[in-house]
């Protein structure tokens, strides 16, 4: 892609102190802002076990925005009335349109000069390059990836079996998953084949996906101001989303209903984040056999996924918060951190010695629904962000007429030649 220089306002504020101890510092107060109010279901334990390692450190979150793109424009908001949190967790997808809206501003701390102080045998035992990579915006380390995922199956095994599959050897072939959800909604009841809910998506991550998992791009890699994905694998990618819907039995409705739909047993195929992992699992409990398969790929030697999560930001100037949230972000990307914020969520682990005997390879022996995100790794890839500030409105428009599509009401070729057009009126003339 085009190299897109971040403007020189990027902060280095404490990048170059020493390594410190933040527990025998002056108490030192962050305040912290994630998306997903239900996150805080890891998020705050994750905090909690931070501060009893650092007593002279205290985290106060701020009210969670329901997704990342409300979280983004609030943090947009903010910037202008200088009203930032010291530390935000930004959906990648947004992070380079933040990063240089921020350097612009003097309102973001460059992270380089942190990681190199922590010494490279440090980074190499923790993070490997590719992870580091999510965090990273024009040649600088902006963010510390936190939460990292890729769409996975979840499948009723029961519903799966009747129908003449294996949920233990499930097709990565799309006709062949289509194919089995028809024959789970033909076999009666109030029973729905499968739920791929990129019309009800909050962003634009599975519309993404099905793009990426043919080896295509959004914008032309040498001129990222032009839209490319209104070629054959756009029009593959919205005939598929209409497929789910006329052939494979899909209800178009809201994604909180269709993950009710299946924790009950209505729904035989379902695709979404491993970050719901345990929750559906508790939710399912004895209701059916739980299984999770890798995401189907079209192109078996170019496709990819895009990688969904977050990562932490610091955007505080005062020198002793800098100190203090980077502390922080070693701790939550760290071993401890990641193990608990895996447990919780299905997550996949952004740190290497999280995956290890002491941390969270036994559990993924015991549990092996949760080791799916983490056997497809080699498929991750970047969650793709539009040059510009207009992303947020980008995918708004794109997903109304997805939603047409899968509902029979406009015709795939026609909604992606407006698609395109739309999207292109909203990207910038100029890299």
């Amino acid at each position: 892609m085009l190299r897109r220089t971040l403007l020189a306002g990027i902060a280095a504020g404490a990048a170059v102190a020493p390594r410190h101890n933040a527990a025998a510092q002056v108490p030192t107060t962050l305040s912290v802002m994630h998306c997903w109010p239900a996150h805080a279901r890891f998020h705050q334990p994750i905090a909690d076990a931070f501060t009893a390692a650092n007593p002279g450190i205290k985290i106060a979150f701020r009210t969670a925005p329901p997704t990342y793109d409300d979280g983004h424009q609030q943090i947009l908001r903010e910037a202008v009335t200088n009203q930032l949190p010291d530390v935000f967790y930004s959906g990648y997808h947004l992070m380079p349109q933040l990063a240089r809206a921020l350097a612009r501003r003097r309102q973001l701390v460059d992270l380089t000069p942190m990681l190199a102080a922590e010494g490279e045998a440090w980074r190499t035992e923790n993070y490997a390059p590719r992870m580091l990579s999510l965090g990273a915006v024009d040649g600088r380390q902006v963010g510390m990836p936190f939460n990292a995922s890729s769409p996975i199956v979840y499948l009723n095994a029961d519903l799966v079996r009747r129908a003449g599959g294996r949920s233990d050897a499930f097709p990565m072939i799309w006709d062949e998953v289509i194919a089995i959800a028809a024959r789970i909604k033909a076999g009666g009841g109030e029973i729905n084949g499968m739920a791929y809910d990129v019309h009800a998506w909050p962003d634009d991550w599975l519309w993404q996906t099905l793009n990426f998992q043919q080896g295509a791009t959004l914008t032309d890699p040498g001129d990222e101001t032009k839209v490319v994905f209104g070629g054959a694998a756009g029009l593959a990618g919205l005939v598929l989303a209409r497929r789910f819907v006329s052939e494979g039995g899909m209800a178009v409705q809201g994604f909180d209903q269709s993950r009710q739909s299946f924790v009950a047993g209505k729904t035989g195929i379902y695709i979404n984040s491993p970050a719901n992992l345990t929750g559906i699992t508790e939710s399912v409990g004895n209701t059916f056999q739980l299984r999770t398969a890798k995401f189907p790929i079209a192109d078996a030697a170019r496709g990819w996924l895009p990688t969904g999560g977050n990562a932490g930001m610091i955007l505080t100037q005062d020198a002793a918060r800098q100190k203090a949230a980077w502390d922080f972000l070693k701790f939550v990307s760290g071993a401890e951190g990641q193990k608990m914020a895996v447990l919780a969520t299905g997550y996949l682990p952004t740190n290497i010695k999280a995956l290890g005997e002491a941390y969270l390879a036994p559990f993924y022996r015991e549990k092996p629904n949760y080791r799916t995100p983490v056997d497809q790794y080699d498929r991750s890839g970047v969650w793709y962000g539009y040059l510009g500030t207009n992303g947020v409105k980008i995918w708004r428009l794109q997903r109304d007429l997805i939603t047409l599509v899968m509902r029979g009401e406009a015709a795939p070729d026609k909604a992606l030649a407006e698609m395109v057009a739309e999207t292109q009126k909203l990207l910038p003339t100029t890299a």
